[in-house]
This record gives C-alpha cells, structure tokens and sequence, in this order.
C-alpha cells in the first residue's frame, strides 16, 4: 500500500466528527479507494491514533473483538447501540460538505 492511499483514509477517518459514524465502505469512497478491507488493514496497523471507532461495518455493527471498548467511546459521544449495533441511518456522516 502506498503512503498516498493511507493518508487518504488517515484524513478521512479524522475528519469524522463526534457522535458520528461511517461504515468501512463509505470511507474507502471518501478516500477514493474500491476496498473497504483496506480500511479496516489500514485502521488495524496505523489507527490508533484516529477515531478508529467511529469506523463500523456496513450493518452498523461494531468490531466484534472490540466491541466493549467500541461501543463505550461511542456511547461517550452521544452515540447509542442497540445490543451491539449502531443505526447508522441515524448517525452516518455525510461526509466533508455537511
């Protein structure tokens, strides 16, 4: 992976406000990329310094190997779970122009 492709979705993922979401999808379409994959790579090797868990699967579920700490720093910011799931109708970004 290229340095450009990871500070496109480093930026994006940034970006992300408080009290909301985006699914893996939406942030590789932000970024510019086809693989939603490659975000969750790219979040597990060099995110920790992101809101990582503002980043959720397309359903709205959380990380199920992080869904205990996922789920309380969301919950920090005004987003609410239900059972480990996130409506993400209610909570998606819409992205830079919103």
């Amino acid at each position: 992976m290229d340095e450009e492709t990871l500070e496109q979705v480093r930026a994006v993922v940034a970006a992300i406000p408080p009290g909301s979401v985006l699914g893996y999808g939406d942030v590789a379409e932000l970024a510019g990329l086809r693989s939603a994959r490659l975000v969750g790579r790219i979040l597990a090797e060099d995110g920790a310094d992101l809101p990582w868990h503002r980043v959720l699967r397309s359903d709205g579920h959380v990380a199920e190997h992080l869904r205990q700490r996922q789920l309380e720093l969301l919950r920090a910011e005004g987003v609410l779970a239900d059972g480990a799931r996130i409506n993400m109708r209610r909570y998606r970004w819409g992205g830079p122009e919103s």
